[in-house]
């Protein structure tokens, strides 16, 4: 076993783990954090899409020793400090960017990533963007949307879909 201090969403934990334990094992059983999702063990989907010192990784590849002395961000962290959506939540909320929801949090994960990255992404970009989460539901039409949305561009000439 080995011992793992990391901030996750701004709270400071230290646990004890196997040398093989994933971010995700870690986060969903060890922190019972469960908005990350496990959809592929493949690196595939993108549902498990997660920050590491700011950087979107999918918590699949990562073993939570990996992230000893990291600050780890994940959908929980996402909403604002009253507990209301973030705004890039909301985007996805009010634009209908989600069906089942299984991919969402791995999408505003990427998302978050891109807008700190490119803050007025074009749709091309966030579909480029994307390619690595997997949504079983959509055409991602909406999804790219509500992205654009919470960029702060206007949207209302987009037809829905």
């Amino acid at each position: 076993m080995t011992e793992v201090t990391m901030v996750v969403n701004g709270k400071s934990v230290t646990k004890s783990v196997k040398g093989n334990t994933l971010m995700t094992e870690f986060l969903r059983d060890d922190l019972r954090l469960t908005g990350t999702h496990v959809g592929c063990d493949t690196s595939q989907c993108g549902a498990c899409v997660i920050h590491v010192n700011g950087e979107a990784v999918k918590g699949c590849t990562m073993f939570a020793a990996e992230a000893n002395g990291a600050e780890v961000s994940t959908i929980e962290g996402m909403e604002n400090p009253d507990g209301s959506l973030g705004v890039i939540q909301q985007a996805f909320q009010d634009h209908h960017g989600l069906q089942c929801g299984f991919c969402t949090p791995g999408m505003v994960m990427s998302a978050a990533a891109l807008l700190k990255d490119n803050p007025k992404p074009s749709e091309a970009e966030i579909r480029d963007y994307l390619e690595g989460n997997i949504c079983r539901c959509t055409g991602y039409h909406n999804i790219v949307k509500s992205i654009m949305a919470a960029s702060g561009q206007d949207v209302s000439n987009i037809a829905a879909e």
